[in-house]
């Protein structure tokens, strides 16, 4: 064999994707008479783990609700995460011109949570009500309590987006050659390289949020500026979002729709949730922090 055919030969294999399939991944543990979804074990590996981690926090000087709220939160925002996930897909990715019936004509569909369908931005609305109504069950400051929640969603986003990938769903955008690490998923109809868009979401929604959030409450008196955890957390995981969707593929009944407007649903519905976390950072820094004496000026 010449230089010329082994140097050919070793470029075609060094741009050979990866095969999900030979990763020899499953999607859940068989017990013989059920399969234990690795995906519900991701949510229920991020909300214990949000529980623990927040009934730590609350011990800290300055918390703003006993351990009694801390498990109030677990029940609720468990609830809101599942009702608000499924109903925000039932909203925005069914219905209308997406090709999909619509879930809100189709009530007994909803339950079926293993036919998938979880939208994100459902799933958070659904967790700010259950916070409201805690809050004010409670009197407690919503503003201060989405603090200390937001420090601990990331556990949750890191968990499920590992999980997407180990289920080889939501894969990405048709990858280039310049991709080494592009993946061939079993389910993609076209069986073409694909961007795995899943890790890159748990990297940037899940572990640099968990890198910025957990030193910014430790290692810092931002918990003492109402809002301005909750306020990092919206724009980090909303901008991580913007991102990551230029390499994930739309949802096929919404790829006109993207291609039509520029931006993905999820791209679209991250626009505004940007501008209330940079809002509500703004807000934080612009006020005094807790514990801080008026200034002479101000007492004026």
């Amino acid at each position: 064999m010449s230089l010329t055919t082994l140097a050919a030969a070793v470029a075609t294999q060094a741009h050979e994707p990866i095969y999900w399939v030979n990763l020899g991944l499953k999607n859940g543990i068989d017990l013989g008479f059920f399969t234990l979804r690795y995906y519900s074990l991701a949510y229920l590996a991020g909300l214990l783990l949000a529980y623990w981690h927040i009934s730590r926090m609350i011990r800290e000087p300055g918390a703003p609700m006993a351990q009694r709220h801390v498990d109030d939160l677990f029940f609720y925002c468990t609830l809101g995460v599942i009702l608000g996930g499924r109903l925000g897909y039932a909203t925005f990715y069914t219905g209308g011109d997406t090709g999909i019936p619509s879930l809100w004509l189709h009530p007994g569909e909803m339950v079926k949570l293993w036919h998938g369908g979880m939208s994100f931005h459902g799933g958070l609305i659904g967790v700010t009500l259950a916070m409201a109504f805690v809050a004010w069950r409670n009197a407690l400051s919503l503003v201060r309590v989405a603090d200390y929640v937001s420090v601990c969603v990331p556990f949750g986003m890191f968990f499920g987006r590992l999980a997407n990938f180990v289920n080889g769903e939501l894969w990405g955008r048709v990858a280039g050659p310049e991709v080494p690490w592009a993946m061939v998923f079993p389910d993609a109809p076209d069986q073409l390289a694909r961007h795995p868009s899943q890790l890159y979401e748990a990297g940037l929604e899940g572990l640099m949020l968990i890198l910025i959030m957990l030193p910014l409450f430790w290692k810092s008196r931002a918990r003492f500026r109402p809002g301005l955890l909750v306020g990092v957390f919206v724009t980090g995981i909303a901008c991580a979002r913007f991102i990551v969707e230029f390499y994930r593929e739309p949802d096929a009944q919404l790829a006109e729709f993207a291609h039509q407007t520029g931006l993905s649903m999820g791209q679209w519905l991250t626009i505004p949730l940007i501008l209330l976390g940079l809002g509500l950072v703004g807000r934080a820094l612009a006020r005094p922090a807790l514990g801080t004496a008026p200034s002479a000026k101000a007492s004026q």
